[in-house]
């Protein structure tokens, strides 16, 4: 089947990517060092990311990859027990693995925009990682502009929707034109996904950011009223919210930019794997306008203002309220 190996090694990926962030949770805490842009990175973001190019490299050795990290500021004295320690937690994977290997690794994620390139967020949610909270390992592929295949590693969310008994960690997969699909980490059975509607169940939430920076909640909360959506909202970290969505927990998840904070362009490593899954089960993606999601301009989404990934009736309905500003 079309893109079989490349899911087999996605899913490779994110599954080793994400025992690391879990082992480096479980035993370090809550530590983070800021980057240039005053968003926090963690041993884990960098030992994710070093993973996932990894395992692509060596099954695609052609292929780009474009992540989040850079590994070159590993190399400054002050980053120095930093990298001791994302070091420690790659070998744990891969034996005998050096620290000029595993910066190499993380730097293999600042490829190029091209006919054909993978998109990875290695801790998508690292506000919500570092409480405890939810996030997401993403991997996405992505050819000729259009995304054919994504993965996202939940550890944190439960197996079964709104029920802790059956575990936590789930694993949703998608490949353009075969569906979306829910794996439980611990191994039980798959199951196909498909978006919920409000006539299925009047009671459904819709999702939005946990952080309120680059969000306009006001806004959000009023289009959603108008749309029918009576309950309040689920507040979730990353590409979860699309797993949600797919999987049937939320009607639509609401990103609207506020008016308040400065210009924000979307990043295609936040969204790529989370779209494919919402659309393969049944969903619709576009941005505030209705537009698709362009994920070929490099790693700003230029093109696009916003995002509404859900049922595509609420969604039809949220675009037609927000073009009439009729909340």
């Amino acid at each position: 089947m079309p893109y079989e190996h490349e899911k087999q090694v996605a899913v490779e990926a994110a599954l080793c990517a994400a025992k690391l962030c879990e082992q480096v949770r479980q035993e370090m805490g809550p530590e983070a060092v800021e980057k240039k842009d005053g968003t926090p990175v963690t041993v884990a973001d960098f030992g994710s990311q070093a993973l996932i190019c990894r395992i692509i490299a060596d099954a695609f050795p052609g292929d780009q990859v474009v992540g989040e990290e850079e590994g070159t500021p590993l190399r400054q004295p002050k980053m120095g027990l930093t990298l001791e320690k994302v070091s420690a937690y790659v070998q744990r994977t891969v034996l005998g693995a050096t620290k000029e290997d595993v910066i190499s690794w993380i730097n293999r994620g600042n490829g190029e925009v091209g006919s054909r390139y993978w998109v990875i967020d290695p801790i998508d949610g690292t506000k919500g990682f570092l409480r405890g909270d939810h996030y997401a390992v993403a991997v996405a592929l992505i050819e000729q502009g259009e995304v054919k295949l994504g993965i996202l590693a939940c550890p944190s969310i439960p197996n079964i929707t709104g029920e802790d008994a059956g575990g936590r960690g789930v694993l949703f997969a998608a490949v353009r034109g075969r569906g979306a699909h829910m794996f439980p980490m611990n191994g039980a059975p798959e199951s196909s996904l498909r978006v919920a509607s409000l006539d299925q169940n009047p009671e459904l939430p819709f999702v939005e950011s946990f952080e309120s920076s680059h969000c306009d909640r006001a806004q959000q909360q009023a289009v959603a009223k108008v749309v029918g959506i009576q309950v309040p909202s689920l507040r979730v970290d990353g590409q979860v919210k699309y797993g949600m969505v797919a999987r049937g927990e939320a009607v639509v998840y609401l990103r609207f930019p506020s008016a308040d904070s400065p210009p924000y362009l979307e990043k295609i490593w936040d969204h790529a794997a989370g779209a494919i899954v919402v659309e393969e089960a049944g969903g619709r993606v576009t941005d505030m306008q209705g537009r698709p999601l362009d994920f070929s301009q490099g790693p700003d989404m230029v093109g696009n203002q916003g995002i509404i990934a859900g049922n595509p009736s609420i969604h039809e309905k949220v675009l037609e309220v927000l073009r009439l500003k009729s909340y």
